[in-house]
């Protein structure tokens, strides 16, 4: 039997609500070779195996001198945004540069692309790895290879927050899939509500820096490295602090993925 590779699949996770928060420890931490050391909140053997489409959302942190060499991929379109450090890209279509903290790479497979990732520094380099799958109008498409840097992101203000728009009708790269995803970046001690999805979207929120508190008129939570919030366009005003260190988070509003029990009920306890 063929997957639906745009379908979801959840498991093992209560989604009574309209928005819930998850702690990180809740998904799973691999480290399958001595230089690599990943937190999977959607994919491989996390409950969200799999968002409308969004194949994976993992931290990667890489020792220095050391990263992926050369590999294949096709049907995917791949982006990686740069938490710590920098990175090394080189693919088969001549595309290469260095990803700086802050920055975005977007690798679009096409049919079939050939890269390597490397960490060439001295530190470590901690980044965000997504991947999704093309929509079908652009499989037939020739890959490419597209760095977006931070410049290139125009900030908006959002509380005391600043939003750099990624992927979306305002987002900097030339997406190839049906989502939008923003970087939201509170300084110390500043807060900022969290922003809904729209009427047609469930939210994917990863906090991938820094620290705080997470509040809404029914719960407080303290805020840790890789906490994960899924919200539907019902759910109530959540509000999030910075501790002191700037907190960043990624927020992915992706084609509805959440029960639909969850989109009618008000209670939102």
């Amino acid at each position: 039997m063929l997957t639906d590779v745009f379908a979801s699949e959840i498991s093992g996770l209560s989604l009574p609500n309209a928005l819930h928060f998850f702690k990180a420890s809740q998904f799973p931490v691999i480290h399958p070779v001595h230089w690599l050391v990943s937190h999977f909140a959607v994919g491989g053997y996390s409950p969200l195996r799999r968002l409308s489409g969004m194949l994976t959302a993992h931290m990667t942190q890489i020792k220095p001198r050391n990263g992926f060499r050369w590999h294949p991929h096709r049907g995917l379109e791949i982006y990686t945004y740069v938490i710590d450090g920098e990175l090394y890209h080189e693919d088969t279509t001549g595309g290469q540069g260095v990803i700086k903290a802050g920055e975005v790479q977007r690798m679009f497979s096409g049919q079939y692309i050939q890269h390597q990732e490397l960490n060439l520094t001295g530190s470590f380099t901690r980044v965000i790895q997504i991947w999704f799958v093309a929509d079908v109008a652009y499989m037939d498409l020739p890959p490419h290879y597209e760095h977006v840097s931070l410049s290139e992101m125009l900030p908006r203000q959002h509380g005391d927050g600043v939003v750099r728009e990624i992927i979306g009708p305002n987002g900097a790269t030339d997406a190839h899939v049906s989502a939008r995803l923003t970087s939201t970046i509170v300084p110390p001690g500043g807060t900022a509500e969290i922003e809904l999805p729209h009427s047609d979207e469930d939210l994917f929120l990863y906090f991938v820096d820094g620290n705080g508190r997470l509040q809404t008129s029914s719960f407080t939570a303290g805020i840790e490295l890789y906490d994960v919030l899924l919200a539907t366009p019902q759910a109530e005003t959540a509000v999030v602090t910075a501790g002191n260190t700037p907190l960043n988070y990624l927020s992915f509003y992706l084609k509805p993925f959440l029960p639909a029990h969850m989109k009618n009920n008000m209670d939102k306890s």
